[in-house]
């Protein structure tokens, strides 16, 4: 163990690397870097740390990991130990999948159903409108027949074609406001949901994408089986750093207007994250890594607010067109009225 600092020291060096180069790639700061070479692996967070950071160190130099990390093993102790804490660890994770696969599933069902049900209002609404309007114009025929018997002849001859085309015109301002309401309501559904797709991958450094983000986001992490430090920073200035400990969650409020998120993650396996209280499955991407930085790059924005907005103008065009038939039609009858009595 007392040859390890120097072995990796060596190996940059003969690879032409500054400790700067190997801060770049490892995302290890540098301080931690010269703790290594110089063997001081107390000024390290911990002794899991000093296990990652070599490997990571080794990794990049071109060294045999294992080989060094065995060395360790003997001095510390601590390779059984870690390989049962490993395995209570995925142990733990695998239970949390399959609980959050269920939740999401019941949830999907019912998102499933909304739009249908939504539908279903709209269009009962709309055939209300209608009858009520039929009922309304059937009132006032009605009373044109109890105060002139000849003139209801001619009031019912011409009332014939101007009801038709209002229940026509009825019909086609409810069939075209049902198709319209239809379509918003599905262009929302694929427009309003978050998707997060890996873009580019650059050793233990990941991007990915982010369409339809809200204005505002939250990036939520959690610790479960060890310590882990992480550290989240927004449009590359660092917001929130430190160490959870078994357990331990923190919450970082993205602002509105940021771009891109970067999280630095100093235990991978054993941390967590949630974009907008929504899972985020990164380790999917190479699960082998302990430390990783990934970006989230932001675009997109919710169209809820303009499918409702269309949604009240194509209403609102309906209740004019119905409201203008209904005009037409009482023009219609004057007309006819002073008709027959000239005759």
């Amino acid at each position: 163990m007392n040859e390890i600092g120097q072995t990796l020291k060596n190996a940059r060096v003969d690879q032409g690397l500054t400790l700067d180069d190997l801060q770049q790639t490892t995302k290890i700061q540098k301080r931690y870097l010269i703790a290594i070479e110089e063997e001081n692996f107390d000024a390290l967070p911990g002794d899991f740390y000093v296990r990652a950071f070599i490997r990571e160190y080794a990794e990049t130099v071109g060294l045999d990991a294992d080989e060094l990390l065995a060395s360790i093993d003997k001095e510390l102790g601590q390779h059984e130990e870690e390989k049962t804490q490993t395995n209570e660890t995925v142990s733990r994770m695998n239970l949390r999948e399959k609980n959050k696969d269920t939740e999401m599933g019941n949830g999907q069902k019912l998102l499933n159903y909304l739009p249908t049900i939504v539908i279903v209002v709209v269009v009962v609404a709309i055939i209300g409108t209608v009858f009520g309007v039929s009922y309304n114009n059937k009132r006032q025929a009605q009373k044109s027949v109890n105060t002139d018997v000849k003139v209801s002849s001619a009031v019912s001859t011409s009332k014939k074609p101007v009801a038709k085309s209002s229940k026509s015109a009825s019909s086609k301002a409810s069939s075209q406001s049902k198709q319209e309401t239809s379509q918003k309501k599905t262009k929302k559904a694929k427009k309003s949901k978050q998707k997060i797709r890996l873009t580019q991958n650059s050793g233990s450094s990941f991007t990915y994408n982010m369409t339809n983000a809200p204005k505002t986001n939250k990036v939520s992490l959690k610790v479960s089986g060890g310590n882990a430090w992480n550290a989240v920073s927004v449009n590359g200035s660092q917001t929130w750093q430190g160490t959870l400990a078994q357990g331990e969650d923190h919450t970082v409020n993205i602002p509105e207007g940021a771009t891109s998120v970067t999280i630095q993650l100093g235990n991978s396996k054993a941390t967590s994250i949630k974009i907008n209280k929504k899972k985020f499955n990164f380790l999917k991407d190479n699960a082998d890594l302990t430390v990783r930085t990934i970006t989230l790059q932001l675009n997109g924005t919710s169209d809820s607010q303009e499918s409702t907005s269309s949604v009240d103008q194509t209403s609102s065009s309906s209740t004019q067109t119905t409201t203008g038939t209904q005009s037409e039609q009482n023009t219609s009858t004057t007309s006819n009225t002073n008709n027959g009595t000239n005759q």
